[in-house]
Formats: C-alpha cells, structure tokens, sequence
C-alpha cells in the first residue's frame, strides 16, 4: 500500500539510460508518482564520453528532453537507503519516502590497485573524469605520446579517437585486443588501430604493475613512456546498497533475482549495471540498462496491479565499436550475448555505431513524451529542476 492513498511513490536512484527508462514507463501509470534522485543537472550519453574527449560531441542531453514531464527530477546524491522504513537519505540533508525503489545507481571507473594509478591516471567512465581528460590534453603537445590501459571496448574506442586526432598512442592491452570479440571480429579492430598509427601491446607480460607521471610499468619489466595516462581497465559500482545493509555480490552489485526484485526486499528492484540476477551475471553495457530499466518498472507495475512480476528476459544483438568518426566494427552475437564469427567493419559499421548511438537517445525522448509534456523552469526557459523538501 502507499503511504500516500492517492498516490503510490516511486524512487528512482540513478538518472542513467536504466533509471530514465525505468522513470518514464512508472510515469506513465495513472496514480504513480514519480521521483527520480540524480547527482547531476543533465543525463550524460557515457556512450559518447570518449568523443567527448576530442571534441567531436558533449555527451550531455538535457533532462528536459529524456525525461517525462511527469518524472519530478531532484538533483542530489542517496547517501543510505533505510529499507526497513522506505526512507532514502540524501547527501543535501534531505529525505524521500517510498512505496517502491529503482536501484540503477550506475557504475564508474574502478580504482585499480595498481601503484600509481589513482594518483597519475585519467579515466573516461564518467563526464568528470572524461571532461579532465580533455583539459588535460588541451596542455599537453600534440606530439606528446599518450597510454591507453585496457583493450575492452572503451579502451579500444578511446586509442582510436585519440589516434585519429593526431595523437600518438600505445594502447597497453593487458592481454587480448579486445576481449569480448570474437577473434574474426578482432582482425578489423587491429587493421584499424594499425592503420591509425595506434602502437598494440598484447600479452600476459602487458599488465601493468605501476603507473608514474610519465610511464607505466609492465609485468615483463619493460617501461612505457606516456605523458597522458588513460585507465579503462575495470569499473566499479557505488557502496549504497553494501551501505545500506542489503546483499550484494563480490563487486557490490545489489543481488536480485530473476525479476530484479532484491533478495532482501521485494520493494526494490535494480536496473543497469549496479545489479546482478543470482546465477545470470550479464555484461555492463547500454544495450543492457535499457532492457532492464523496462524490466525493473514493469516488475514495479505488476506488483502495483496486484499480479506476480514475470522473469526479466534480456535479447542482446552484438557490440558496436567506433574506431574514430570514420570507420568502427560491429560484432553481432546470439540473444544469449555469444558472440559470433559475424560482423561488420569499416565506414558501414561505423554508421550502425552512430545510428545505435542516436536511437538510444530517441527511444529515451519518445519514453519521455509518453511520460508527460515537457518540464518548464519557473522562468519558462527549460526543464525544472525539483529539489528535496
């Protein structure tokens, strides 16, 4: 029951591609109110973050666009979520009761214990850190060589863009080139970074073992000189839901299970990266979060309407890559996220890269205007921005 008779109150922790789709579907449901809790003022497309750090896009949409009219939007980050009393804590002093909550909380970069990393490496996982990036880069000379750690698809996208830019970059894999590919898929992804002038270093001696100002340190003993830094290697998911008492797996993942109901808690569901379904781990990725922000509010709406949620099922269809503006490779899988021998390479697949890009965003715009007109600030000149009572 609400504590609300007239409204049933909905949190969503997280204004990421899961909690803004999870947000606009809730909000479409007559008799639920929607509150959506979000760090910062405007949705970040990560997607695009690594274009960000060359300038060929902003990877910001303004909530105004992506989310309902209906969807009140508070700009403030959950310290504690007491689930016992359905009350979230935020960092601003507040507090927000709930009927229900969205988990979808993200991920970031991890912080690799590796000596050296935290102090002298960049990342691109979140706009902070791609935004310093770009700062950084803007000081540094043209012919400065730049290091890229982590050769799983954000890495090889960064090397790429950076390269294609004219930068000279070693792209330190740390093991394989690109590792959730298939090794025909990985054979385009090579000849371009060759092409690019990207230096590849594949290996077990690769993985690096110290970063200093100016160098990493491999485990063969060999040093890579770099006056950048770019770590991608791993990430890493918020301490709420370990902070706040509920069971998590050994990467802080809230546990649910197959509806992505907490094991704790049939109050609250998770959506995107910071959960894990008992026994079905899937890979962290845009192409999931959509799919479970729908899942997650759908699982909330049956409950609602007095019915048993149904198992989440996710259909994956392969991984876009974008090797540069002009080129990208595009490795396709079965609905179980098994990649195959199948894929696409080089301007083609670099438009089907754009165009997952683009229509990512407009499935959020199109949720959005089913979600309700457009928010309006007090002054009429975009989306409000709601804050805590």
């Amino acid at each position: 029951m609400s504590r609300n008779s007239e409204n049933i109150e909905v949190v969503v922790l997280g204004g990421g591609y899961g909690g803004v789709k999870a947000a606009n579907r809730l909000a479409r449901r007559a008799g639920v109110s929607v509150t959506l809790v979000n760090p910062r003022p405007d949705f970040v497309e990560r997607i695009r973050l690594h274009q960000l750090v060359t300038g060929s896009d902003d990877a910001v949409e303004d909530f105004g666009e992506v989310l309902g009219g209906n969807v009140r939007l508070v700009v403030d980050t959950a310290t504690l979520i007491a689930h016992a009393e359905r009350r979230v804590s935020l960092a601003g002093g507040g507090t927000l009761v709930y009927d229900h909550l969205v988990y979808a909380v993200g991920s970031g970069a991890s912080t690799p214990g590796v000596p050296g990393a935290a102090e002298f490496a960049h990342t691109v996982a979140d706009l902070d850190g791609a935004r310093r990036l770009r700062s950084t880069l803007a000081e540094t000379p043209a012919t400065a060589p730049v290091i890229v750690v982590g050769a799983g698809l954000t890495g090889v996208e960064t090397a790429a863009e950076l390269a294609e830019a004219g930068r000279h970059v070693t792209l330190v894999c740390g093991g394989v080139l690109g590792p959730s590919l298939h090794a025909r898929g990985r054979r385009p992804v090579a000849r371009r970074l060759a092409a690019l002038g990207v230096r590849v270093l594949e290996g077990a001696g690769t993985r690096v073992t110290e970063v200093t100002r100016d160098a990493v340190r491999l485990a063969d003993g060999r040093d890579v000189t770099g006056a950048v830094t770019v770590w991608t290697a791993g990430f890493r998911v918020p301490d709420l839901a370990a902070r706040s008492g509920l069971s998590t797996d050994a990467h802080g993942r809230l546990v649910t299970d197959p509806t992505l109901t907490s094991v704790d808690d049939d109050r609250i569901v998770a959506a995107g990266d910071a959960g894990v379904i008992t026994g079905r781990p899937f890979r962290m990725s845009c192409q999931a979060a959509v799919q479970l922000g729908t899942g997650a509010a759908d699982t909330i709406l049956r409950r609602i309407a007095g019915k048993s949620p149904a198992p989440v099922r996710l259909l994956f269809a392969g991984q876009c890559l974008s090797l540069g503006r002009e080129e990208g490779v595009t490795q396709f899988s079965y609905p179980d996220d098994r990649v195959n021998a199948l894929h696409l390479s080089g301007r083609p697949a670099a438009g089907v890269k754009e165009i997952a890009c683009r229509s990512t965003l407009r499935q959020l715009v199109a949720g959005a205007r089913k979600a309700g007109s457009r928010a309006v600030r007090e002054d009429g000149s975009g989306p409000r921005r709601n804050v805590p009572a």
